[in-house]
């Protein structure tokens, strides 16, 4: 029987279960289906993926099929997400790799890129290349008169130098810093970027947490959103004595901090500061207004330091192929999401874990105060995070909250999810259904902590009842 694309076909990627909604044979279809969808016969195609047990299967796959269709390919190989997009970059070249970041061992998918980093979205290609590529499933791929050709390019060491040019940390004071790398890319980018393995070594001491590539994540999971994958990070800052702590995602293109005393830093506020440092080079540079993006389930303290800083602030919805194409009309010097990706200009437009744990490590380094001090400017408001409840009717549970909240002096705006915001009680939250998983997402901000837990309850109560 003939896999259905549309199963793993999302909004922003691919996403399916390995031997069930993306197979060898899925993947073959869809490497040729990238290269007729994008017009890249003829054009270079560059192939990369994690370290989950069925990315270098589905790296040789897609490469057959790219070269059935007249692309040359060139294998990368083991990367992080970001690697792919300063890859797409710098060598002006379309490509692909293959992770589900954060998602189970049993997981895989493709993360697409045009040439330029250019992010390829339910509303850039991803489903015309679905479609041509579910005729290929069906129907064989078409012959070509000269197929491509396959090469193989290592990148890692060109990336590292890329980042160091971005970010000169080599100045900056002693630091102690503990990484969690959850067993993804991160344990391979991380001593690249910030240890000696390819560079000179910087003032950093580097406390390596569970480093070994390793798919099946055999210590916890690769998503450090959820709390309790936090946990054995915070426990090693606070062991350590180290100034700070990172965890990355599975694939690495996000970054969480953790601060000395081993507490979380929302990452709204890690935005805060490095579109602080960001807007302050810019206008060094000359530019009169820098452009700061935002998604809307940002803290306030965003936008409002953004103004204050002298730069405009720019509203969009979740999701990284919307915040990349604001970034690439409005300008933006810099743009960040409450889920911890962080977009630069500089980096091709595109997220980078990587580039924003070193604007940390330098804003920590370049003063004489632990990160706990540092923060507390940055962090004005109470959030709750990001609450997933697997609900079964989204739809039913929104309407819920909303007649609830009807008959209050509140304003509902449905822009991407529905928000909900409290000008006179000064807090606001948002419910958004998942793309790539069956959650409804809760985030709440307020003024005060006992303001924040109460809507939090409130609202979780209504959604789950």
């Amino acid at each position: 029987m003939t896999i259905e694309l549309s199963e793993s076909f999302k909004a922003y990627d691919v996403r399916g279960i390995v031997g069930e909604t993306i197979t060898a044979d899925t993947v073959r279809a869809t490497g040729a289906a990238f290269v007729d969808a994008l017009e890249l016969a003829g054009s270079t195609v560059l192939v990369g993926g994690d370290m989950r047990p069925s990315s270098p299967e589905f790296m040789t796959a897609f490469a057959e099929g790219a070269t059935a269709r007249g692309a040359d390919v060139v294998k990368i190989g083991l990367i992080s997400t970001d690697e792919l997009y300063f890859a797409c970059g710098v060598m002006n070249a379309a490509g692909v790799t293959f992770t589900a970041s954060h998602n189970p061992a049993a997981y895989n998918g493709m993360k697409m890129s045009k040439a330029g980093a250019v992010p390829v979205s339910s509303e850039t290609g991803l489903y015309d290349i679905r479609d041509r590529a579910q005729d290929y499933l069906a129907n064989g791929i078409p012959a070509v008169e000269a197929v491509g050709t396959v090469t193989e390019r290592d990148v890692l060491k060109d990336y590292a130098e890329f980042l160091r040019g971005l970010v000169d940390l080599s100045g900056i004071r002693p630091l102690k810093v503990v990484v969690d790398a959850g067993n993804g890319m991160g344990g391979k980018t991380t001593p690249a970027v910030l240890g000696d393995t390819v560079l000179p070594g910087l003032p950093l001491e580097i406390v390596p947490l569970y480093f070994e590539l390793d798919g099946t994540f055999p210590n916890h999971p690769a998503n450090p959103l959820e709390p309790e994958n936090l946990v054995d990070l915070q426990k090693a800052v606070v062991e350590h004595g180290a100034d700070i702590g990172l965890a990355f995602d599975g694939d690495a293109d996000r970054c969480f901090v953790i601060d000395d005393n081993g507490d979380p830093v929302t990452p709204s506020a890690i935005a805060a500061l490095v579109a602080e440092r960001e807007i302050a080079r810019a206008q060094a540079d000359g530019e009169q207004e820098p452009v700061v993006i935002y998604n809307l389930i940002t803290s306030n303290a965003v936008p409002e330091l953004v103004e204050a800083r002298g730069g405009r602030p720019v509203k969009t919805r979740v999701g990284h192929s919307f915040i990349k194409a604001v970034m690439a009309s409005e300008g933006g010097v810099f743009g960040g999401e409450h889920s911890a990706h962080y977009y630069f200009r500089d980096f091709f437009n595109a997220d980078t874990g990587m580039l924003a744990a070193m604007h940390v490590l330098a804003a920590l380094g370049e003063q004489d105060q632990p990160l706990s001090q540092l923060m507390d400017s940055y962090s004005p408001y109470v959030a709750s995070g990001e609450i997933n409840s697997e609900i079964e009717d989204k739809a039913a549970a929104v309407d819920r909250v909303r007649a609830a909240y009807a008959d209050q002096d509140v304003i509902v705006e449905d822009s991407d999810g529905t928000t909900f915001t409290s000008a006179s009680e000064g807090w606001w939250f948002n419910l958004r259904p998942s793309n790539t998983e069956p959650f409804l997402r809760l985030n709440v901000e307020a003024a005060d902590q006992a303001s924040m837990e109460g809507v939090r309850d409130h609202v979780l109560g209504l959604i789950r009842a």
